[in-house]
């Protein structure tokens, strides 16, 4: 029974410190957090933190994978209410997310991913390259598990819809981190999202 306690610990007591890292990395960016930033945050010492990660960049690491866990999750089948509600609160969070970017990691993101694009041989390209596919993977099998359903009539195959998504959203991010929230207009661009997604996907309740 202990082993197995263990582990459920090890598992809250990374789960703890990763909250404590990302509050970090939001407030700091990447490039200016330290292992030390995240141990003040997170109240532990050097060994209770060296003890799940071996420098900043594996920590940052390991939260974004965190954090691309919990976004796929949201993707999982669900009985509470119709797929394209589903999709539609996903939408609404990113709208969040967009609009209060000082509050995310994207500004962390881009400072980590230009970092690691200089090193040659590094792995950070590939994490790349695997989130994308792991994310049009999961928006795919989410919007064919509607189809097979009979909850829409897509008029496009799945991959091409979840391909679709996926670069609207990075590409509204991207502008927006670069003009502002108020000159992408992200609510309207995301209630035009919205219009085009109902007119590919054909939700049975628009019949």
């Amino acid at each position: 029974m202990s082993p197995r306690v263990s582990a459920e610990y090890k598992a809250k007591k990374k789960s703890e410190l990763l909250q404590a890292a990302k509050r970090v990395f939001i407030r700091k960016g990447y490039s200016q957090a330290t292992m030390q930033d995240i141990m003040e945050e997170a109240g532990v010492s050097r060994g209770a933190l060296y003890a799940y990660f071996e420098n900043i960049e594996h920590a940052y690491l390991e939260l974004l994978q965190h954090e691309d866990r919990e976004d796929l999750h949201y993707f999982d089948a669900c009985d509470a209410g119709t797929s394209w509600l589903q999709m539609q609160k996903w939408i609404a969070k990113q709208q969040k997310i967009i609009e209060h970017m000082d509050q995310s990691l994207f500004l962390a993101n881009s400072e980590f991913f230009l970092s690691v694009r200089r090193r040659a041989g590094h792995d950070g390209v590939p994490y790349l390259s695997n989130r994308y596919s792991e994310l049009v993977a999961a928006l795919a099998a989410f919007f064919q598990r509607g189809t097979d359903r009979g909850e829409w009539k897509p008029r496009l195959p799945a991959e091409a819809i979840a391909r679709y998504l996926v670069s609207f959203i990075d590409g509204l991010m991207i502008d927006t981190a670069h003009l502002g929230a108020d000159r992408t207009e992200v609510k309207e661009q995301l209630d035009t999202l919205l219009f085009s997604l109902e007119e590919l996907l054909y939700p049975a309740n628009d019949e």
